[in-house]
């Protein structure tokens, strides 16, 4: 594209650009009707042949509308994935831990997914982050425990209030004895509970058993994992492990930051946070080396997209392929209808009809089946969208929600542009037969 164009074309609003890719989909079927219907009157043969046929024509719209309906739910729920799994990274600014894998670091603190224990940044890590001027929020995080499958993570009252905003019923925590839960979390208001030490099969309920950590308020829900988290202060995970509880002993009791590096345990990651963007990429550059390794979550997660590309191209494929064979379908069965009324169109023929009104009337017919294929195959996706977000919704603890946008709209098109293209087919074949053979076949 010469530079002007590509300067003109990225001036254009993201609405503009989208009509305009759909149309340049659609201009080969709309080319093809000009060439083919110019100066003919096909439509009322071709109305009475959907009528004539429409149970047939119905089988035919319903093929073409499940192959299109798939591919919309499967790019649809595709980009909902991704969305959701931004989302839940947005309160994570800058994520500092010993150096390590940042993908397995990510998956721990913005997923909580159960992983093998992540090294502990110590003191001289603490002391570094709270000597920071551009840190307005260090957030150390924990876990590893559960309870009743549900993780079970040590934070900040401050972290808290950035992650979700202060508790939808209940109160804050004020001791180390008291627990948030999250918006799904399988706890009750008031329910008295002793987290397990570890996940799964592997997890020792026992570990705990003389904790009694009371339930005290519930966080509103932020479509992330953590709403399925039982959240506690940091200092009652320490405690929990016989820690130090992150305080000078004439603190006790005393709840957040900031710590005291002789009393640090240590924790497997931090969250910071600055006031503006440019303290961000201050931060993230001040504290990544010197035994730490500090990344933004948004970055990690957008090179785990593109090294997952190939998901996405090969959903595109599975779609393009099962549009193919359904388009296939639809015009094998297309041209043994056109057999079956050849004898129609001889007579036609015969009283004068020229070979390209024939031609119209075939191609004006296919035309509509795949057209109706298509925009009933967007509303399937559109009508299952929401019940297939709620079964992945419920599989991987973050909230998705698909709707049909631009990509699935230029996927009909494409597919209705390429099967009228095919449709071509059939109409040729009806224009090219003898009319005298039809006849006396008849």
């Amino acid at each position: 594209m010469p530079e002007a164009l590509e300067t003109l074309w990225r001036a254009l609003p993201n609405l503009a650009q989208d009509l305009a890719v759909t149309l340049a989909l659609l201009a080969p079927a709309l080319l093809l009707a000009l060439v083919a219907l110019r100066g003919q009157a096909p439509w009322p043969l071709a109305r009475a042949l959907l009528i004539r046929f429409r149970w047939t024509n119905l089988l035919f719209v319903a093929l073409m509308a499940l192959s299109v309906g798939l591919g919309a739910a499967l790019l649809s729920q595709e980009r909902a994935l991704r969305q959701a799994a931004a989302r839940a990274a947005d309160p994570f600014d800058v994520i500092v831990a010993a150096p390590g894998d940042e993908i397995r670091v990510l998956l721990s603190t913005v997923y909580l997914q159960p992983a093998a224990a992540l090294p502990l940044l110590g003191p001289e890590a603490l002391r570094a982050i709270q000597a920071d001027p551009r840190v307005s929020l260090a957030a150390p995080v924990a876990f590893g425990d559960s309870f009743e499958g549900a993780p079970v993570v040590g934070a900040t009252a401050a972290f808290l209030d950035r992650l979700a905003g202060p508790p939808a019923e209940g109160r804050p925590w004020a001791a180390t004895s008291e627990a948030l839960a999250g918006a799904r979390a399988p706890v009750t208001l008031g329910q008295t509970l002793a987290p397990a030490h570890g996940h799964g099969d592997a997890a020792e309920p026992d570990a705990h058993s003389g904790a009694g950590l009371t339930v005290v308020g519930r966080l509103p829900a932020t479509g992330g994992p953590w709403d399925r988290a039982i959240l506690v202060p940091i200092e009652t995970l320490w405690e929990l492990h016989g820690l130090a509880p992150g305080h000078a002993p004439q603190e006790a009791g005393r709840l957040g930051p900031p710590f005291d590096p002789a009393y640090f345990p240590g924790a497997p990651a931090f969250v910071l946070s600055g006031e503006r963007l440019a303290d961000a990429y201050a931060i993230r550059a001040r504290h990544d080396g010197e035994g730490r390794m500090a990344f933004f979550p948004g970055a990690t997660l957008a090179r785990l997209h593109a090294v997952l590309g190939d998901v996405r191209e090969a959903m595109s494929l599975m779609a393009g392929l099962t549009q193919a064979l359904a388009a296939a379908g639809v015009l094998a069965g297309l041209v043994a209808l056109a057999r079956l009324f050849a004898r129609r169109f001889a007579l036609l023929r015969a009283m004068g009809a020229p070979g390209r009104f024939v031609l119209g009337v075939v191609w004006l017919y296919a035309a509509c089946l795949l057209g109706a294929g298509c925009l009933a195959g967007l509303a399937l996706g559109w009508a299952s969208a929401g019940l297939v977000s709620a079964a992945v919704s419920a599989r991987i603890d973050m909230a998705v929600s698909a709707a049909l946008g631009w990509p699935e709209v230029q996927l009909a098109a494409a597919a209705f542009s390429a099967a009228s293209v095919l449709a071509l087919a059939p109409a040729l074949a009806a224009y090219r037969r003898a009319p005298v053979e039809d006849l006396r076949a008849g």
